[in-house]
């Protein structure tokens, strides 16, 4: 097989047919977020400090459940699982594209870009469920907080993660198993800085219709059930903690308020995304920037700003860490 550098280089109707299970094409050209040597510095610089925070932030998070026993408690668990979820969903992705601001030619595997597509779905999917699965506990805490702690045990919670990664893994298996073998011939240019799945299969050298219909099924059933469960967890949470009139309200406000302001920026962009799932529009570079970017920085910011525990605990956690240095 030949690689592709151009976006103009085709094969022969005989090549397409005889290479029906396998790709003519060994790498992709990632158009990237622009094409200007002085905006691309600019953009190095910029996202390295977003990436940067991104993965800070939440492993901050990870470290400070682990290490502060008043934090052992079902909804740190889940938390801390979020932000492993978050540095997964920044870093598959950002690297490759803050390296390419300093390359001139922007290419990807074949294999690279399948192992793309692949990661994406799973960390996109595992988040909707383990969102689902935070709600159901501030759910079972805030409306039956006398059965929290034997509903909510470790056993439970292990269960509620592990069954999120798997559907993850499923759902974006399934989306692979017809991609990886589709027959690409070029043109071999996706515009945008990864391989975004409805971008990679329309440049297939065939009539995509189905896939795009089995594509938008898969992704946006998911998406759409997760959506409606987490609609309905917290409109009975909203009116429960409105009927009460206890001193913990306004604290279960603030965590609910933080739990759904951190599925508005999830499932925000994923509304559009699935509105025009294969439409090309402008915006649509923007929508998987902060998909992919300023929703792993936000998550943490909005966890930690609104949570006096999850903040004492990080202070306390930086003391300790100063004072073993003023120690040595």
């Amino acid at each position: 097989m030949t690689s592709l550098h151009t976006g103009n280089n085709f094969s022969s109707p005989e090549s397409v047919n005889g290479w029906s299970n396998k790709s003519v094409v060994t790498e992709f050209i990632l158009l990237g977020l622009s094409s200007s040597q002085d905006i691309q510095l600019f953009l190095f610089f910029f996202f390295s400090v977003f990436y940067g925070a991104a993965v800070l932030g939440n492993i901050l998070i990870i470290l400070t459940v682990i290490t502060d026993s008043r934090l052992h408690s079902p909804m740190y668990f889940l938390l801390s699982n979020l932000s492993f979820i978050d540095v997964c969903q920044a870093t598959f992705a950002t690297p490759k594209m803050i390296a390419d601001f300093l390359n001139e030619h922007k290419t990807i595997t074949f294999q690279g870009c399948m192992s793309q597509i692949f990661f994406l779905h799973v960390f996109g999917g595992s988040e909707m469920v383990l969102l689902v699965a935070m709600a159901y506990d501030r759910y079972i805490a805030i409306c039956k907080p006398l059965h929290y702690i034997t509903v909510m045990s470790r056993r439970v919670c292990t269960i509620l993660v592990g069954v999120s990664w798997t559907i993850g893994i499923v759902h974006s298996a399934s989306h692979l198993a017809f991609t990886v073998n589709l027959p690409f011939c070029g043109p071999n240019k996706v515009d945008n800085f990864f391989c975004d799945l409805p971008l990679v299969i329309k440049l297939a050298c065939l009539e995509t219709y189905v896939l795009e219909i089995l594509v938008l099924t898969n992704s946006g059933l998911l998406s759409l059930i997760c959506f409606l469960l987490l609609l309905i967890s917290y409109t009975i949470i909203l009116a429960t903690v409105h009927q009460q009139a206890s001193g913990g309200t306004s604290k279960a406000l603030s965590t609910l308020s933080a739990h759904i302001t951190v599925v508005v920026l999830f499932f925000g962009p994923l509304i559009f995304i699935y509105i025009w799932p294969f439409e090309s529009f402008p915006i649509d570079k923007f929508i998987s920037v902060f998909f992919t970017v300023f929703t792993p920085v936000l998550n943490p910011m909005v966890y930690t700003l609104r949570n006096k525990d999850v903040k004492e605990a990080m202070k306390k956690l930086r003391n300790r860490h100063v004072g073993s240095k003023q120690v040595f």
